[in-house]
């Protein structure tokens, strides 16, 4: 079977890894590397790359012309709205799904001095960052995560932030500050790995058995709030669920005006069993504190008048 990757350190590292899952279960695997639009337009934000799922878009056409049989994904990245041909058919275990500072000096973020310059490619981590520290010069940061490192240590960046879960795949051991997730909600399904297959296919029953049952769960859970408030990929919204005790998880979702000047959120335990009916709810929820319209007004200033077609998950 034919894996369909991205080429960058963290996605090849990812379908390797799903690459030698798969073989020790007797399914033989090679790889195919697919450029997207996401990869392509290095010098411009997220948010000025046309398009819904900037970096799952070609993987998907390949998949549906029959020229890939599995595709693996950050989960993150994967838009809410997905074509019905195509499955999730996995959900592997989630890595951690939280944000992380990497400092020049190993600075906390308390610790960094007035109008440090932070980089990131994330709406959401600007908007978070400028409601803890409205002094943060924030500047944008793209390229894959060794580039991204490496212009830390080039001096361009005070600090970056970082999903721990990239480094955790790529084995790197650094001294990084974990952020608080009541303070730093992470993106919906952030350290999650996805495969994606077509739907009723051989490549769908092959890779069954990697799909980790609580994960998904609190993936479906994540997603559904955003779909909620059709929150996409460009705009400020942090959802995250985690199982607390048996039976029970902890929902939190917040949409953030883009300058972190004004929020909306919700955070709740719920039971798993009606995990479903009450990802709904809480997404409902949002909605009626605000939410939609923070995530019009984003996309408004960000991508003009026409982007709530073009842009939204």
């Amino acid at each position: 079977m034919i894996i369909g990757t991205r080429g960058s350190g963290l996605a090849l590292a990812q379908a390797n890894l799903v690459e030698r899952l798969l073989k020790e279960n007797g399914v033989e695997t090679t790889q195919l590397i697919i450029k997207t639009s996401g990869d392509t337009f290095t010098d411009r934000p997220l948010h000025e790359v046309a398009g819904v799922g900037a970096f799952v878009r070609e993987i998907d056409d390949r998949m549906i012309a029959g020229e890939i049989d599995i595709a693996v994904h950050s989960m993150k990245d994967l838009p809410t709205i997905r074509p019905p041909e195509l499955s999730i058919a996995a959900v592997l275990k989630r890595d951690s799904p939280l944000d992380v500072l990497l400092t020049a000096d190993g600075s906390t973020l308390d610790e960094l001095p007035d109008g440090a310059v932070i980089g990131t490619t994330s709406m959401r981590r600007r908007a978070q960052l400028l409601r803890y520290r409205p002094d943060l010069n924030i500047q944008d940061l793209r390229g894959n995560i060794d580039t991204r490192i490496r212009k830390l240590k080039d001096g361009l960046y005070d600090g970056i932030l970082l999903a721990e879960a990239g480094l955790q795949r790529m084995g790197w051991e650094m001294d990084v500050k974990q952020l608080n997730p009541d303070a730093f909600c992470p993106s919906a399904n952030q350290g999650t790995i996805v495969i994606v297959t077509k739907a009723g296919t051989e490549a769908e029953k092959a890779v069954a058995f990697l799909d980790h049952a609580q994960s998904r769960i609190e993936t479906e859970i994540e997603r559904l709030v955003i779909t909620e408030v059709e929150g996409g990929c460009i705009v400020p919204i942090g959802a995250f669920a985690e199982e607390v005790e048996k039976g029970v998880m902890h929902v939190r979702a917040e949409v953030l005006a883009l300058d972190g000047s004004y929020e909306v959120g919700v955070d709740e335990l719920i039971l798993t069993e009606d995990y479903k009916t009450e990802g709904q709810r809480l997404g409902h929820e949002l909605v009626k504190l605000g939410g939609k319209e923070l995530v019009q007004d984003a996309v408004c200033q960000l991508s003009g008048s026409d982007a709530e077609q073009s842009q939204f998950n």
